[in-house]
């Protein structure tokens, strides 16, 4: 086990993000080298589960592109990415959001927070 804890302080390194939980809608920005070149892509969606915790805590995020879900996964201390946002706080009483894979339309829609401050 300490040899565990000593990777994790080695890698703990985390840039500070805005906080966030499952239900929120959010947009990263991420680098993507392709070749010689470089670009920021952003990609925006909901937050349907942060798991884990210290150098490997990852959070998953979902949206929908034209009708096909799709899901990516982003570790916390990744270091592609250049920043996240929070665009709405979502009102869930889950951790996990698996079951908005299988609703469609209107059902999938998360029901936001009354009082958002950005």
């Amino acid at each position: 086990m300490d040899l565990i804890n000593y990777v994790h302080e080695q890698l703990g390194t985390v840039k500070s993000y805005p906080e966030f939980r499952a239900g929120d809608s959010i947009s990263v920005s991420y680098k993507i080298v392709e070749g010689a070149k470089e670009r920021i892509q952003t990609f925006k969606g909901d937050v349907i589960q942060i798991n884990g915790h210290g150098a490997t805590k990852t959070f998953t995020v979902r949206k929908m592109s034209s009708g096909v879900g799709v899901e990516r996964i982003f570790p916390f201390s990744n270091p592609s990415i250049v920043e996240i946002k929070v665009l709405k706080r979502g009102r869930v009483r889950r951790a996990k959001l698996y079951y908005l894979r299988e609703l469609k339309g209107k059902k999938a829609k998360i029901r936001e927070k009354a009082h958002f401050k950005k």
